[in-house]
């Protein structure tokens, strides 16, 4: 818990109770002349009332009943709390991470707390999942005062947005909410009413400083000279941080690996890569995937995926769901699939996208976050008599073993070492339904259907311990967008067709609602900019959302999109020599804040490189300032890979490229194979009427070695792209013949 004390009289009690910024400590005798004249207090309407119910997204209607007056952030709410001489306690959460909300209940509930909120501050929640800027600040804020990230940051700050203090809230200990709110509200009040026009001067001098230390970083930055051989020195750093022993990833964090899964899939069947380290790839590739569909991390009981994990191990999640972490492991399951040719892989991509459409699919026909308030995880977890009750003995022996469940609970003790959860089991598959048939006796097909009356017996209950659950129907820009690649994604590897019509339809769907003339914003209605202007984020996302469409359709109006889109990404954020995630007309908080680390999910500037290189790669460049600021390696990406695996993603896609020019006669069964190929990691256009490509044939080209190949088969083009005997056949998922084997031909 930090204050940025600004007065030397309060130094002992400050530091008995907080963290001290160096750069705002014992300054108060440096504040000269007399004060200006108190200003008279207008206390306007709209600060007595709670007005987030007319904001869309979920965080906001989630908040929209609360006693809190919160209001929402934009400048006419600053503008107000200036009117009525009061400081902004604003508050930062993202959807990902719902626990927030008992943060917040910890503190309206009690009465001396809401007091305080309602009549001391001004009160403002946002959304950083929208307002990204502030959710990338927040890394900052939390790194000055040498604390981890927790979220919701509260963080005290002036009516011209300079933050004065700050507070990272732990979901994990609710408990305290009171008391170390009290102790950061009491500090910050004190000062305020001693002298709040040195606090104004003081915090603007702070921000003014933290403004050119981030300049500094940015202007600073290290880019690389060879970033084709950075990028497998990238490679070989990020398989050695997994260990096949103790199945553990180094610096992986409790998130899941998605982009890492991506990123080695695609590695090891790239014809461009070393052949040992292709291999030492794919072994990775392999490991990792398994240890993820082996763990609770998958839900057997509704098909889903948990978004992060509440230890060091899979075997214990943390027990909440979203659309985005969903769909981005759709499009990594189906790149692992297209390396290991693994059907048990691609059986749970397509079951993700089953719980998708259940779970998170809204009225108007896009997807929501999926965003619900956090239940106990022992409502999750299992007894062994639990399911002897409920499955009776016929079905109870097989699921427990099937499931991995143990009488004495099946957590490791270095994951609950306190015995929380005594007795308690988590839900794992380990194997494969046509192994367990085989363990019990019984062929697949009757196994399939006790399988699935015992697991909707179990979901059943599961329920009923949840209760109702209110259902998240806010259509979101960037949950809908994953689904259109998630969709080309499966359609890619799988052939089947539905899949590619649903995400054109959906990205028809995305670009009608969520477009506002040339640009584009976060939610389905009108609100401020700095609530819902689409940021560099979102339009990065787009730009992928429409290549990968045109990747499996050859429709070139969505290239055409992606350009546009680029060209107003390009006028809305370059400047100062970076790349900037706020468009000028929603920022509030004055600092160039840019978007370069994996912080919550993909990073700004590597779903940027990865446009700009496929762009690049078809003859349709980004404008020469974008691109400049979005093609180079930055050096550490080579020294923290998990970090930035977008950025080597994207690297990969521009410095080991590989295209297919294709004429304008293919056959059905030759298209097809040119549009099942990688959605990103390969690039397809047609040919130019220079290039002299005969009409029904596909010139690979290999932009790393010059290498140019001519193939009229789609075995022929299969065969040189990738490796025979990990491609799984050109067909669909439903002309695939059953089998007992988990692995294609």
């Amino acid at each position: 818990m930090t204050i940025q004390p600004l007065s030397c009289r309060v130094a002992a009690l400050a530091l008995a109770i907080i963290t001290m910024v160096a750069t705002s400590s014992c300054r108060r005798k440096d504040h000269t002349g007399a004060r200006e004249a108190e200003p008279v207090v207008v206390v306007a309407p709209e600060l007595m009332t709670n007005r987030l119910g007319t904001l869309p997204g979920a965080i906001y209607q989630s908040q929209a009943l609360s006693p809190i007056r919160w209001q929402p952030w934009t400048a006419d709410t600053l503008e107000r709390a200036r009117d009525a001489r009061r400081l902004v306690l604003c508050v930062i959460a993202i959807p990902q991470q719902p626990a927030f909300v008992n943060v917040i209940k910890a503190l309206e509930s009690d009465p001396d707390h809401l007091r305080a909120l309602n009549e001391e501050y001004v009160p403002v929640l946002v959304d950083a999942d929208a307002a990204r800027e502030l959710g990338i600040i927040t890394s900052d804020l939390c790194a000055e005062i040498n604390k981890l990230l927790n979220l919701p940051l509260f963080v005290w700050m002036t009516h011209e947005a300079n933050p004065v203090a700050w507070l990272p809230m732990s979901s994990q200990e609710v408990s305290k909410t009171g008391e170390l709110f009290n102790q950061s509200h009491n500090m910050v009040l004190q000062i305020w009413r001693d002298d709040p026009a040195y606090v104004i001067h003081n915090s603007r001098k702070d921000n003014d400083n933290r403004r050119s230390r981030i300049e500094m970083r940015v202007s600073n930055k290290v880019i690389s000279t060879d970033p084709a051989r950075d990028l497998l020195r990238a490679l070989r750093q990020l398989t050695s941080l997994y260990d096949p022993l103790t199945r553990y990833l180094d610096e992986a964090g409790g998130l899941l690996p998605t982009s890492t899964l991506e990123l080695l899939a695609a590695a090891s069947v790239h014809p461009g890569l070393p052949e040992d380290l292709r291999e030492t790839c794919l072994i990775t590739t392999r490991e990792l995937t398994k240890d993820l569909l082996d763990s609770a991390m998958f839900d057997p009981l509704d098909g889903g995926v948990f978004s992060a994990r509440a230890k060091a191990s899979w075997s214990l999640p943390k027990f909440t769901k979203n659309c985005i972490a969903t769909a981005r492991m759709i499009f990594a399951l189906s790149e692992v699939y297209r390396a290991t040719g693994d059907r048990r892989v691609i059986e749970q991509a397509m079951r993700l996208i089953a719980h998708v459409e259940e779970y998170f699919a809204t009225p108007d026909g896009l997807f929501a976050i999926g965003f619900v308030v956090p239940t106990p995880p022992e409502a999750w977890m299992w007894g062994v008599e639990d399911v002897r009750e409920l499955l009776g003995p016929d079905d109870a022996g097989w699921w427990i073993q099937a499931t991995g469940m143990k009488g004495l609970g099946n957590l490791p003790s270095e994951v609950d070492p306190r015995r929380e959860f005594f007795r308690a089991n988590t839900l794992s598959l380990t194997q494969h339904p046509a192994e367990n048939a085989v363990a019990i006796g019984i062929n697949a097909e009757e196994f399939n259907e006790r399988f699935e009356s015992a697991r909707r017996i179990l979901l059943e209950a599961r329920n009923q311990r949840l209760g109702r659950i209110q259902r998240d129907e806010s259509p979101h820009a960037q949950a809908t967008l994953r689904m259109v690649s998630a969709y080309a994604a499966a359609f890619s590897a799988t052939g089947e067709e539905s899949c590619r019509e649903k995400a054109v339809e959906l990205l028809e769907r995305a670009r009608a609602t969520f477009s506002d003339g040339s640009q584009l914003r976060m939610f389905a209605s009108t609100v401020p900019p700095s609530v819902g202007a689409g940021r560099n984020f979102l339009y990065a996302l787009a730009m992928q959302a429409a290549m990968d469409v045109a990747a499996i359709t050859g429709d070139e109006k969505w290239l055409i999109w992606s350009e546009d889109l680029a060209t107003t990404a390009a006028e809305l954020f370059t400047g100062d020599n970076l790349l900037k995630e706020c468009p000028e007309s929603a920022e509030l908080i004055q600092l160039p804040i840019t978007d370069l680390v994996m912080l919550f999910d993909d990073s700004s500037a590597g779903l940027i490189s990865m446009a700009e290189g496929r762009l690049a790669a078809i003859e349709r460049p980004l404008v020469e300032s974008f691109s400049m600021l979005a093609t180079p390696l930055p050096g550490y990406a080579r020294e923290a890979p998990l970090l930035h695996t977008d950025l080597l993603m994207a690297a990969l896609v521009r410095h080991y490229r590989i295209t297919a020019v294709y004429g304008q006669g293919l056959s059905p069964a030759m298209k097809t194979a040119v549009e099942r190929l990688p959605p990103r990691a390969l690039h397809r256009r047609p040919a130019r009427p220079d290039e002299n490509i005969p009409a029904a044939a596909v010139e690979l080209q290999f932009d790393f070695d010059g290498r140019k190949i001519l193939v009229t088969t789609p075995a022929q083009l299969v065969q040189e792209i990738l490796p025979a005997a990990s491609m799984p056949p050109i067909r669909s998922v439903s002309e695939d013949a059953a089998g007992d084997s988990t692995e294609d031909p």
